[in-house]
């Protein structure tokens, strides 16, 4: 059994008032969980004050984004090291990083690599535009996305990896895609590359999370599938309701 994760990337929002708010919101509404397992990825501004507010909630917190490198003269960045003081995740690979910034897979392979040495769990987000679904070279892009981010990562414990499979023209738009859809294409294409890099047992025990457009009211589609193992959230993080409906649904 893969435990659910239900993980809220907030985006550049929320100024530490506003987070310190939002949180205290869901500690509120999350007593215990025992079946789900629940992350927030808030700006880095925010992440100090977070921390000691969920010092004994089950609630987890992980960073946006880290630099390639381990320390040094990179003015503006935050190293791996950095941001493990805090969190026990990192997204990385989001696809506003790769369109934004120019990300490419061999960086995302590096942030990586630096990653799991700073004891950070990756959230390895691999999606594909609209034009390339329509072309039916989905599969051929996020098996090549996958093949470049994870190119020489050792990994013998599936918990140290989750792969978000966020569509991007899913992303903010209001649309996502259909939960039989999505879960055929984690079973038929994700993990079997996952298996080819690391073998059939890690294939199936690691999670694989969808990202796009998800709600409370589209959630509970995407859960009943076996091979969808939680959300990568984005709007809906930014309520309180919003967010524990979706965990709801997850429980």
């Amino acid at each position: 059994m893969r435990t659910p994760l239900i993980a809220g990337n907030w985006k550049m929002n929320n100024t530490e008032v506003e987070a310190l708010s939002l949180v205290r919101k869901l500690i509120q509404g999350i007593k215990s969980l025992t079946t789900v397992e629940v992350l927030i990825c808030p700006p880095f501004t925010s992440l100090s004050q977070l921390s000691k507010l969920l010092v004994s909630s089950p609630i987890q917190l992980g960073a946006q984004n880290i630099s390639d490198h381990d320390a040094g003269a990179y003015t503006g960045e935050i190293s791996p090291r950095m941001a493990a003081e805090f969190c026990s995740y990192v997204i990385l690979g989001h696809s506003e990083r790769r369109a934004y910034y120019g990300e490419s897979d061999a960086l995302i392979n590096r942030k990586t690599k630096v990653a799991q040495r700073a004891d950070l769990t990756p959230i390895l987000c691999v999606g594909e535009q609209l034009d390339e679904r329509e072309r039916g070279q989905a599969a051929v892009v996020i098996t090549r996305q996958l093949q470049g981010a994870l190119q020489g990562v050792k990994l013998s414990d599936p918990s140290g990896l989750v792969i978000a499979y966020e569509p991007v023209w899913a992303i903010g738009s209001g649309l996502s895609a259909s939960a039989g859809e999505t879960a055929d294409f984690i079973g038929g294409v994700i993990r079997p590359v996952v298996s080819g890099l690391w073998g059939q047992e890690i294939s199936q025990k690691i999670r694989v999370l969808y990202g796009g457009s998800v709600s409370p009211e589209n959630a509970g589609g995407f859960f009943t599938h076996d091979e969808i193992d939680g959300a990568l959230v984005g709007g809906a993080s930014l309520s309180a309701d919003s967010f524990l409906g979706i965990i709801e649904k997850a429980s």
